[in-house]
Formats: C-alpha cells, structure tokens, sequence
C-alpha cells in the first residue's frame, strides 16, 4: 500500500504507519509504502493524522504507449472491484511517462473497464467524477505503471468539524503535522495566539485526547467495496476510540478579531471542544500567559502571501518583542513563507523545516524562549 502526505512529514507518516501495525514501512518522496492485512488499512485511514490518502496497489506493471496501456487494464479483472451499479473514476499522475496528458490516460484507462463490463455482462458502471463509489489511481512514472484503488475517498485532511473557514486557513493535515514535529501530545498549555478558524487548537485538543483523526468522518472509500468488511471495520473503531483520554491541559487561543472568534467557535463546537477549549479575543502584543506552567506556542501568523498587512516587518518583531519579554520558558513555534519578515523576529531558531502551507514553500521555525542568551543556530532539518 501506499499513503500520501505532505512535504515535510514523511517521517512523521512513517512513525504512525508503523505504531498502526504498517510493516515493512519505507519513505517515499510526499508518501509512504507498506504492507498490511485489511485492519491495517482501515486503522492507516482513521488513526494516521498525517496522511492524504491510502492507496491500495492492485496491479503493476510496464507500459511503453496508450495501446499498451489499454492492454494492461483489460486484463485486471474489475469484477473483483466493483459491479455495474457502481460508479468509477480515474484519477492520473504522470511522470517523465511515454504518455504525456493526464487526461488521456485516464480515459484510457476507463475505456478498458467500461469495455471489459460490457464484454462479460452487457452492461457497464457509470463514470461519475465527483464522489464515485470507486477511485481508481493511475501512477505511470516513466514505462512503470501502478495501479491502485483509493480507499480513502475524500481526502483524510477533511475530518468532518469544520464548519467554517476563514480566509486564510491552515489544513488540518498540516496543523497536526506541526503539532507532532513540535513534540506536544498534551503534556503542558497549548497556546495559539492568532488561531483564525481555530484548526490547530482543534487537532491539538484531538491529539491530547487520542481521539483519532478520523473520528468526525462519515464516509471512505473503502466503505464502498465488494470486500468491505464491517465487522474488522468496527473492531478497528472501536480499539482506536478506546483509548481517548481526559484533556489535563489547558488548550488555549485568542485573535484580535471578534467576528472570526464567534464564527470559528463553530469548529470548535462541532469538534466537541467547546468545554475544553479556552478562547479569548485579543491582539498578541496585548496577551500574557494565562497559567503559571510554561508551554507550548505554535501559531499561523500572518505572511505577505497570505495576508497584506502594512508593515508585516513590524509585525514579525513585535512577535520577537512579545515572545521575549512574556513567555519565558515556553517553546514558540512559526510557520511563514516570509522569510524577509522572518529575520524582523529578532530571535535565534533553534530548528527550521520546510513545510508546504498550500502552495506556499514555508519555515516552521522553533524558538527556545530562555532567558538571557542563546547558543548558535542549529542548521535547517
């Protein structure tokens, strides 16, 4: 099998595959392949926060044009996929592959099913491109082909709490990715001083209460096929949400706009958090720690592409400013793709990686808030 992620978290994928019963677990660029029985994906899908999708490899194989490739799909026997009152669709990638568009050889592909339905039974499934019943996953990377089944369904980033989004939104994917890089798992105070929709307080308060992170979904692929089994399906739910715990710290976040608190408590609500999440309006130049124990701050503050903000410069060192004289103690972690901005902050980092928030290239930075001064810089991860 194999399951996609984001750049910058393979390894974190890796280290849940591996604690979901994955074997066999090797890193590939923005994915992680696998073996695994049934149960093992099915608990990669609900349990695993940093994955996209998880793809079930059903075929592999060398192609050197469309003819060939039609061939190659022909001789898979879809009836063991799924029947004429399904639905399908075929989802493409291409890489430095004898074929060159995308769409061509996904109709291609579909071609071969609907032509092979119709020669066995005189009937064929339908194609339907938004929420087929069965996604089919095309990855030709130069004459080699694998083929696979999609046993997510919507993307695993879509948890079901959301409810609103602001303009600007980090994906939950991401958010939890950041929270697991930074290491916090609920063991002191969560604080997002700039927490927009409120995602990342929401994966952190999951995370703190081992409530997985498939718990809100209603749906996945797999759901959908002529294998499915309920029975492991269940099982696998019901060990997963066995384990939630009691949220024993505080988890707490502001932002300077009223109206989005207000909208952004929606989330919160529908994610079941709205007693144990803290939330109060203020702009971070005025909030002070609101317990004595030293946390854990990481945040999504606002960056040139994402936000026009007057002086962003200024911005960034008044969060320097901020960090230094009111959190002592704590660990602050940022994510931004201005860089420029980035140095304004005036302090030193004790880690940098490269995420992807969307299509920006970001640094999630780390800053030790010690007092007095600070040792060099350890080099970019």
């Amino acid at each position: 099998m194999i399951a996609k992620t984001m750049v910058g978290l393979e390894e974190t994928l890796f280290n849940e595959i591996v604690a979901a019963g994955g074997e066999k677990v090797r890193l590939l660029n923005r994915a992680i392949s696998f073996n695994g029985d049934t149960a093992c994906m099915y608990r990669v899908n609900y349990t695993c926060r940093t994955a996209l999708r998880v793809l079930k490899i059903i075929a592999e194989f060398s192609v050197n044009n469309e003819d060939e490739l039609y061939n190659e799909i022909f001789k898979v026997n879809w009836s063991d996929y799924l029947n004429v009152e399904q639905t399908f669709a075929v989802d493409a990638i291409l890489s430095k592959a004898p074929i060159t568009n995308s769409h061509y050889a996904a109709q291609k592909v579909k071609d071969a099913v609907v032509d092979q339905f119709r020669k066995k039974e005189g009937n064929r499934p339908s194609v339907r491109i938004s929420n087929p019943d069965v996604l089919i996953n095309l990855h030709l990377t130069g004459n080699w082909c694998t083929l696979s089944l999609d046993s997510s369904g919507e993307s695993l980033h879509k948890r079901g709490y959301r409810k609103w989004q602001g303009d600007t939104p980090i994906s939950e994917l991401l958010a939890a990715g950041m929270i697991m890089i930074a290491g916090w798992n609920g063991q002191n105070p969560f604080y997002d001083p700039m927490c927009g929709s409120g995602t990342l307080l929401i994966e952190a308060a999951m995370i703190a209460a081992k409530i997985p992170s498939g718990y809100h979904r209603k749906s996945y692929g797999f759901m959908n096929w002529l294998d499915f089994d309920n029975d492991t399906w269940t099982k696998v739910k019901d060990e997963a949400n066995g384990k939630i715990v009691e949220i024993k710290q505080h988890i707490i976040g502001s932002d300077v706009n009223q109206k989005t608190l207000s909208l952004m408590k929606q989330n919160v609500a529908a994610a079941g958090f709205d007693d144990v999440i803290l939330l109060k309006q203020a702009a971070f130049e005025d909030s002070s720690p609101l317990v004595n124990q030293s946390g854990t701050i990481i945040t999504n503050p606002p960056y040139g592409e994402r936000l026009q903000k007057r002086d962003i410069k200024s911005f960034y060192k008044t969060i320097g400013d901020v960090l230094k004289q009111k959190y002592a103690g704590w660990d602050a972690w940022l994510i931004t793709s201005d860089y420029e901005a980035l140095k304004s902050v005036g302090l030193r980092t004790s880690r940098k990686i490269k995420l992807f928030n969307g299509p920006l290239e970001c640094r999630f930075v780390k800053y030790e808030m010690y007092q007095g001064s600070r040792k060099k810089v350890i080099p970019e991860d």
